[in-house]
């Protein structure tokens, strides 16, 4: 049995990861700011045969991550999924505002990485770890500079160490999910049946990801042992882009 810390993991995607996890036989820590959340998502896990730490961190801070990596028993893995965004045009972005995100997305993940390779190449084990994206990373996105910037930013971080730290046996990926319609996310961007709709149409397979599915992704390249470096899409195909052209309708395809 292994044991993965996730950050951000008391909801969301993060909470999908850890019960794939727990499914899969393994141990998880999960990381978060709110107390009661993780007492929540522990609970839950337990109840579905994980076993399961929790620990309240927020990964702007340096030293607490370091702490919390080194004072566990045993840690095989890290999921860095703790991130932060929110809509605002960037004319009207605050300096507060970009810097928040970038705290939590960027340097929470170097962060908890060194910490992480550290304890390992000091142990002289491998491991894994895993980083959150978004595809916007390199597509570009009105509204969420400061996220893109910071995921930008984490898969050039992923392929750098993935590369150094590769002869120690540490893999790093990068994992850039689709739309998940989680309680918060359809809150905050599924206002009404139209936009649901606008983003379906623009998604090739039709339909917003299952948590379960992005946490499958996760699972994979936790243990997929010879895979360092990538950055691997599960969107439905949302970021292949649009055409020159108009395509027809599917019942206006000719051959």
């Amino acid at each position: 049995m292994s044991s993965y810390l996730i950050t951000g993991g008391s909801a969301g995607i993060g909470f999908a990861i850890a019960q794939r996890l727990g499914r899969d036989g393994h141990e998880v820590v999960l990381a978060a700011r709110t107390a009661q959340r993780l007492d929540r998502a522990a609970e839950q896990l337990r109840a579905e045969g994980t076993v399961v730490r929790t620990a309240v961190l927020d990964v702007r801070h340096p030293e607490a991550v370091a702490d919390l990596i080194d004072g566990l028993p045993r840690i095989d893995g890290l999921v860095n999924n703790a991130a932060g965004n929110f809509a605002c045009p960037t004319v009207d972005l605050s300096p507060g505002g970009f810097r928040a995100v970038v705290e939590i997305s960027l340097y929470g993940t170097f962060y908890a990485s060194q910490a992480l390779a550290r304890r390992l190449i000091r142990e002289g084990r491998p491991g894994a770890i895993v980083n959150i994206v978004a595809t916007y990373a390199w597509t570009g996105a009105p509204a969420v500079a400061h996220s893109a910037a910071a995921k930008g930013g984490m898969v050039a971080f992923t392929k750098s160490v993935a590369r150094e730290w590769g002869p120690h046996g540490i893999r790093v990926n990068a994992l850039a999910p689709g739309f998940v319609p989680t309680e918060s996310a359809t809150a905050n961007i599924l206002s009404d049946e139209g936009a649901q709709q606008r983003m379906r149409d623009a998604i090739p397979l039709g339909r917003f990801a299952e948590a379960d599915e992005i946490a499958a992704a996760a699972a994979h390249l936790l243990t997929a042992g010879y895979t360092t470096g990538a950055v691997l899409t599960v969107d439905g195909g949302r970021s292949l882009g649009a055409a020159m052209h108009a395509a027809p309708s599917p019942q206006g395809a000719t051959p």
